[in-house]
């Protein structure tokens, strides 16, 4: 078995105009001095990365990594978020979505899609560069807006949609097989990647290809009322990124999972800053102890009610104190007797 890496920190949320979060280097430090171990970085923002330059400049992403190495810290991954989400968009969303790409693409639905695309294979080349080992992204959705099957899906509609998918993808999932680098989905509401039949989907879909992967975030699962635990039973072959995120679920006579609309604050199901939420972490880092994951644990940190900075300073302390340090023997070693095959053979009454 192997210990899991961390704590690490997904920058993503606390990225800003304003020191100590307005570049790498400050927010290297401010980090190590919560006690983090590792650093996630948002491929998108320009104050933490230039993911083109670190694609086609090694010296680049040297500079990079001795930037996090220089405060003690290791980068964990890359993530392309909303890079990954643009490679599939139903039209509905166009608008919405634009803003996560430059604006000269902006309204042209066919230029943002491709430009996502050559985003996501400069992040297979920056993951090389920097010596990681897997990333992480959404998968986008072109069949969200079918979810609640109002009016009925037409026959063969999701078959063809999965296949339209796994076609975008399969160029990409190519490119960091080509660099050995695994391609994690975040299984998260609002892409077609959003539960383990989903996944399982797009896996048939795309051959089963090997660097088709997860990443684990129990909280989307708490808010689907998704056995979370068994997640991680099922799929632990493919699970090679893990976000340490909480959340709470609490239904009442008014509304329950959809949300009726509301804010984060009124909602039924919340993300919550760890250890304020419903999440059983024990149960999860056993189980991933159990199944080898020698990956990172990284804080992702999202909450309608704490502050961030206080959410970062508790969460370093949890995901340190969650951590097993797994054993390199069995507790009952003591009490072994040493055994041959003769003996073997006389305690089975064979000899």
């Amino acid at each position: 078995m192997k210990t899991i890496k961390g704590p690490g920190i997904f920058l993503a949320q606390f990225m800003g105009d304003e020191a100590p979060f307005d570049s790498l280097d400050n927010i290297c430090k401010w980090a190590a001095g919560l006690g983090f171990k590792g650093v996630q970085i948002p491929s998108w923002d320009g104050r933490a990365i230039d993911l083109q330059k670190a694609a086609e400049s090694k010296t680049y992403a040297d500079e990079i990594k001795g930037i996090v190495n220089s405060h003690g810290l290791e980068i964990t991954e890359l993530s392309s978020h909303l890079q990954g989400q643009l490679l599939a968009v139903h039209p509905a969303y166009d608008e919405m979505f634009d803003g996560f790409a430059p604006k000269e693409v902006h309204g042209n639905p066919t230029a943002r899609t491709e430009w996502a695309k050559q985003q996501l294979h400069y992040a297979a080349k920056a993951s090389q560069n920097l010596g990681l080992s897997a990333h992480v992204t959404f998968s986008g959705a072109l069949l969200w807006h079918t979810m609640y099957p109002w009016p009925q899906r037409p026959a063969g509609l999701v078959e063809t949609g999965f296949k339209e998918l796994a076609n975008r993808w399969l160029p990409i999932l190519n490119a960091f097989d080509e660099v050995g680098v695994d391609l994690c989905y975040e299984i998260h509401p609002g892409e077609d990647l959003h539960d383990g039949i989903t996944f399982e989907r797009f896996l048939e879909a795309t051959g089963n290809h090997t660097r088709a992967n997860l990443l684990y975030d129990p909280s989307h699962y708490v808010l689907q009322c998704l056995d979370y635990l068994e997640h991680i039973d099922i799929y632990h072959e493919r699970i090679k990124m893990f976000h340490v995120k909480d959340a709470e679920f609490n239904p009442n006579g008014r509304s329950g999972v959809y949300g009726g609309y509301q804010g984060w604050v009124e909602r039924p199901g919340r993300f919550r800053s760890l250890g304020d939420g419903q999440v059983d972490f024990k149960g999860i880092f056993s189980k991933l102890a159990q199944y080898n994951f020698d990956g990172w644990a990284v804080m992702e940190w999202e909450c309608a009610l704490k502050h961030p900075e206080d959410g970062a300073k508790e969460g370093a302390k949890f995901i340190a104190e969650n951590i097993i340090r797994v054993t390199e023997k069995t507790f009952d070693d003591f009490a072994g007797t040493g055994a041959d095959e003769e003996m073997n053979k006389r305690i089975l009454g064979l000899s």
